[in-house]
């Protein structure tokens, strides 16, 4: 046991009302706790109204379990802002300033768009992180696209993403990042490139951009069979070309983009899928 919560009020609704707000408030990271899962206990209608049982649980059971209170856009949000702050409080507050060392979007010229690899709920995403020219930020992960805004507040990061407007915890585990909101909480790992290379390698499925370029050409189609090692698309950066191999024996799924096109780093090329 790591803690027992006790509450107490004038009537039942006052003291499950505390009681909610008491485990909203309670972060524990590093091993597994039912914090969340009583929550959704006190949102059942048979605990609330003090319909007691040992079915309680089996009664209850789509409002126990299963639950994602938070979602992938909000959880995505959620630590790229974090992740954006604490690389805003890294840069010195006085002096002169790298302008290599930052990480702020500026451009010449286009937009510069960043990619945060994450993991959720078993699947992997890529967030895009687009900095526009007004220096707004647009953040889309899968169908969600909106404008991302984001301090740091008192009690945590006050967030504005999607039409919310909320105040949100980031606590991190390794790679892990708990994401604790108003309505709930969940977990969300922010995937480092270099540590998973290997892996992405492994799986073969997804080929990306390794640096801002353009196109040259592809020398497969789609529904080609491509073994490992095989020649797939040559880019263009820095005045160099770069190859882009297939990690793995496959089919060609889909060409992303076609030759000329000029791609962002970490923009996936083309869908290989297992043979």
């Amino acid at each position: 046991m790591v803690a027992k919560l006790i509450v107490h009020g004038d009537t039942r609704e006052q003291a499950l009302a505390r009681l909610d707000a008491a485990l909203a408030a309670t972060r524990i990271v590093g091993l597994q706790t039912n914090v969340q899962f009583l929550r959704h206990v006190l949102a059942s209608r048979s605990f609330a109204e003090g319909h007691l049982d040992t079915a309680l649980i089996t009664r209850e059971a789509a409002v126990l379990f299963e639950q994602e209170k938070v979602g992938l856009p909000l959880a995505a949000a959620a630590v790229v802002a974090d992740a954006l702050l604490a690389e805003q409080a890294a840069l010195p507050t006085a002096g002169w300033v790298d302008p290599w060392a930052r990480r702020d979007g500026w451009r010449s010229h286009g937009l510069t768009q960043r990619y945060f690899d994450l993991a959720f709920r078993g699947e992997r995403h890529t967030a895009v992180l687009t900095y526009l020219h007004d220096g707004a930020l647009r953040l889309q992960i899968e169908e969600a696209s909106a404008p991302l805004s984001f301090s740091r507040g008192a009690e945590g990061i006050v967030l504005q993403y999607a039409g919310q407007r909320l105040t949100v915890q980031v606590e991190h585990s390794g790679e892990v990042a708990h994401v604790y909101t108003p309505q709930g909480a969940t977990q969300i790992t922010v995937l480092d490139a270099l540590a998973h290379a290997g892996e992405a390698a492994a799986e073969g499925g997804r080929l990306t951009a390794p640096m801002p370029g353009k196109v040259v050409s592809f020398a497969v189609k789609a529904g080609d069979a491509v073994t490992k090692g095989q020649v797939l698309a040559v880019m263009e950066a820095m005045k160099m070309e770069h190859t882009i191999a297939a990690p793995a024996d496959g089919v060609v799924a889909e060409l992303l983009y076609a030759s000329g096109d000029q791609v962002a780093e970490g923009a996936e090329l083309l869908k290989l899928s297992a043979a």
